[in-house]
């Protein structure tokens, strides 16, 4: 019996195990290579993340905890982990030829994702605090290196630093909020958390405290305010290839991870969280529709409208039902693809040795490059949130379930500072389609341009998905309905 046991909690890990195993290999591959791995890194990099999403899409979608309780499997984690390496899958194909022009052709970028993603499906599908940390470690810590990858760049050097010290403060926040949740509790295990809450109706002080500093620790990782203060400086720093990256899977799977641990531990004491929720929603909303602009710099301007689209996401958290968790994940999953689409235009623009900083380096772009420039900004026109685009799906159905249940100020100023968000978008639209470009800058790049099919599938996928899953939102709906009510399904 036992041994029956054993095997099944291994064939539920077994993603992970592959995952693992195969970037072990990659690494030793790389290390006797050296310079020479790069290429062969990347292309058994990216097989391998496609044969994991493909294990992770066929794996039994019931709710299955094993391992004494610390690891769970169900249709949501099955949902978010494709999410993550998807994402991973698809910034690998964007931004192989643009690694070279930023001088980080080397075989520790693949891995250091595929680490990354590793630590991503375990926060995922942690069901105990202690094993959250692990996989909350393993990813940030992965995530530190990769900023600071360009070791010649300040910025990146700066950036990374920035990004490492901010991130050591949220994890003692995370570690000193468990560890007083622990004292409280008696547990570490979401659902002996959830039991023992059951029926508490005003919750002690110190558990509260606690919560905070758990949630403070939590909201670093999307990127949500106060804690939002590294994204700029990140995402400006960074390579454009890594910000593609951080600009998606990360986001995807600290949401998930927030996601899980509210509804799966804290749902008995929603009441009291809900304010917190509330706070960092609008404060997110605010902050990143009016910083972004008076932000010149495109990457920045991205940053804070990275901080904007989780305040709109944690909106249907604090409605704490399971349509406003749905409206949550499904705006996640919509703002990861649009996020992939404009960072994989600016790296096609990037490949070809033209760095874009500033909105005005995209002037007349659609004189230079139609296709990218028309597909840049029908991504923009997305994030803005403008129909037929499903942008406009994705708010949509969060401020319709922040109305069904009675917070008209969450859904008033969400309204009002998406008005205010598409101003910028706009700005960057303008600069791409009506102003007249510098032709002098553009000339000797447009002749040295070469096609590259992965990211001219990548480009047009991302354009057609943007108007086909708004003709055709059922199928990923019903995908989010089941995955979510996984999570109520206790």
């Amino acid at each position: 019996m036992n041994l029956a046991f054993e095997i099944i909690d291994l064939t539920l890990i077994f993603p992970e195990i592959v995952l693992l195993a195969t970037t072990f290999l990659l690494l030793i591959l790389g290390l006797f290579r050296g310079e020479y791995a790069f290429n062969r890194v990347m292309l058994l990099s990216k097989i391998a993340l496609a044969t994991v999403f493909i294990i992770v899409c066929s794996m039994p979608a019931n709710r299955e905890v094993v391992f004494h309780g610390v690891f769970i499997n169900d249709a949501f984690s099955i949902l978010m982990k494709a999410v993550v390496l998807f994402s991973a899958l698809i910034v690998l194909m964007v931004s192989r030829k643009s690694l070279a022009s930023e001088d980080i052709a080397q075989y520790e970028y693949p891995i250091l994702i595929l680490f990354a993603v590793l630590g991503m499906m375990v926060m995922i599908s942690a069901n105990d605090l202690i094993i959250l940390f692990l996989g909350l470690e393993l990813q940030s810590l992965s995530l530190y290196v990769l900023t600071t990858l360009r070791r010649d760049s300040m910025k990146a050097s700066e950036a990374g630093m920035k990004y490492f010290v901010l991130g050591a403060l949220s994890t003692c926040l995370l570690l000193y909020g468990s560890s007083i949740i622990y004292g409280y509790t008696g547990t570490t295990n979401y659902d002996g958390i959830a039991n023992i809450l059951k029926g508490v109706s005003s919750p002690s002080l110190p558990l509260m405290m606690g919560l905070v500093f758990l949630i403070a620790g939590l909201v670093f990782k999307i990127s949500a305010v106060p804690f939002h203060m590294w994204t700029p400086d990140v995402y400006e720093g960074s390579p454009t290839s890594i910000t593609t990256f951080l600009a998606s899977a990360p986001k995807v799977a600290g949401f998930a991870l927030i996601t899980r641990v509210l509804i799966s531990s804290f749902i008995n004491i929603l009441p009291q969280w809900q304010i917190l929720i509330s706070i960092i929603a609008i404060a997110s909303m605010i902050l990143g529709a009016f910083s972004a602009l008076t932000q010149r710099n495109v990457k920045r301007l991205l940053a804070y409208s990275a901080v904007g689209n989780m305040g709109y996401a944690l909106i249907g958290i604090v409605v704490g039902s399971e349509e406003g968790v749905m409206a949550s994940v499904l705006y996640v999953l919509l703002y990861a693809l649009m996020s992939i689409g404009v960072f994989a235009c600016l790296l096609n623009i990037t490949r070809r040795s033209q760095e874009i900083n500033t909105i005005e380096d995209l002037q007349g772009l659609v004189r230079v490059y139609p296709g990218t420039a028309i597909i840049l900004s029908t991504l923009l026109f997305s994030m803005a949130g403008i129909p037929p685009l499903v942008g406009f799906l994705g708010k949509l159905y969060i401020f319709k379930s922040a109305i069904a249940a009675n917070f008209y100020f969450l859904a008033i100023i969400g309204v009002l500072t998406s008005v205010v968000a598409a101003a910028y978008y706009l700005w960057i639209i303008k600069a791409i389609l009506m102003d007249e470009p510098d032709l002098t800058r553009w000339i000797e790049h447009y002749r040295n341009y070469r096609r590259e099919p992965a990211m001219t599938v990548v480009l047009l996928g991302a354009a057609v998905s943007l108007i086909w899953l708004f003709i055709t939102p059922g199928p990923l709906i019903r995908i989010t309905n089941d995955a979510v009510a996984s999570l109520f399904d206790t």
